[in-house]
């Protein structure tokens, strides 16, 4: 998830800075525009018209943007910890995932690829299941640590899921 962890660091660098460009994106059009995107790649990983990765990439990139956006203008402090800490959270998360899952898939054997498969296929928390949790949880900052356990979630499934790809 390049773009995912592209923003995420974009985003704690702007918080940890003070950036003016935070602005910007605290815009309602954010809110908007990331609500579309994490509905169609939702709507897109349920009929599978996007790769796994896109899907995901997308999904993780638009709720970063909605949560920031949201969660920005609310509750919480300018200097808040929550901004630059989540979001940092969330890049070293995909990328230590992305490394020592995703990238050593090749090495898994037969009996747990079967496993990983069997597990994916009966499983009760699909992907889409899991974006629908993640958008229901930007609506409730009262509850901050939410938003970033069920991400983690979705980090893991979309680890599952490009582990089964090939």
């Amino acid at each position: 998830m390049p773009i995912f962890i592209s923003l995420s660091l974009a985003i704690c660098f702007l918080a940890q800075t003070a950036s003016p460009l935070q602005n910007l994106l605290i815009a309602p059009e954010f809110i908007y525009i990331g609500t579309a995107l994490a509905v169609i790649s939702m709507v897109s990983s349920i009929f599978k018209q996007l790769s796994t990765r896109m899907c995901f990439d997308i999904f993780a990139s638009s709720s970063l943007l909605i949560w920031f956006a949201y969660w920005k203008t609310l509750f919480f402090k300018d200097d808040s910890p929550v901004f630059y800490a989540y979001p940092l959270y969330f890049a070293f998360m995909t990328a230590f995932v992305s490394l020592f899952f995703i990238s050593r898939r090749h090495t898994i054997d037969a009996a747990s690829f079967r496993q990983m498969q069997a597990l994916a296929a009966k499983s009760k928390l699909q992907p889409w299941i899991i974006m629908t949790a993640t958008l229901i949880s930007l609506a409730l900052p009262e509850h901050y640590m939410l938003y970033p356990v069920i991400m983690t979630l979705l980090i893991f499934r979309f680890a599952l899921a490009r582990c089964l790809e090939h």
